[in-house]
């Protein structure tokens, strides 16, 4: 199979199911979108960490995928059997939530974005995966789309900003409290 088809050259891409769309359509800012918070997810992996929480990361790339292709395929066409979400994915997001805020202090201010290194690239995730949600939301009121995906991205960006305080608390890094101006 080749990398180039060429069929993509005039600005049309085609869902699964067959169904050409302009590269612009409101389907494939969803998916993009998914594909570059996936790819910051990958960035986020390479950072040192431990290995369950690599794992844990490596799940979402996977589940990201899923929500990935579901986007890809036209609702009303696609006879291809997809994988899907199910409750146990917002369960390990959940789960991986409560054990991460179990050893951090209490959240009694806002956190502005950085610290470290891999701190910041969990908030970029985090910003992407809200950006994500937001399209996908404004993307149901017009079409198909399962209700589960907004869950797990909702879950996914608080999983993200609790990772990055672990990061940050791993990296005996403080965190930037803000501090409004008076």
């Amino acid at each position: 199979m080749k990398i180039y088809t060429r069929t993509g050259d005039k600005g049309q891409t085609s869902l699964i199911g067959g169904t050409r769309v302009p590269k612009y359509h409101h389907r494939i800012e969803c998916y993009g979108t998914i594909d570059e918070l996936n790819s910051y997810i990958g960035l986020l992996r390479c950072q040192e960490m431990d290995t369950r929480l690599k794992a844990v990361l490596a799940e979402i790339q996977d589940r990201l995928f899923t929500i990935g292709s579901l986007l890809a395929a036209d609702p009303g066409k696609s006879t291809m059997v997809l994988p899907g979400l199910i409750p146990g994915d917002v369960e390990l997001l959940e789960n991986e939530i409560d054990r991460m805020e179990a050893g951090l202090p209490s959240l009694k201010h806002f956190i502005l974005p950085g610290g470290n290194t891999a701190s910041s690239f969990c908030h970029i995730a985090r910003c992407i995966c809200r950006r994500a949600e937001r399209l996908i939301v404004q993307l149901a009121e017009n079409s198909d789309v399962d209700e589960k995906m907004t869950v797990y991205l909702n879950r996914l960006s608080d999983y993200l900003f609790v990772l990055a305080r672990k990061l940050s608390s791993d990296g005996d890094t403080d965190e930037i409290v803000w501090k409004p101006r008076r």
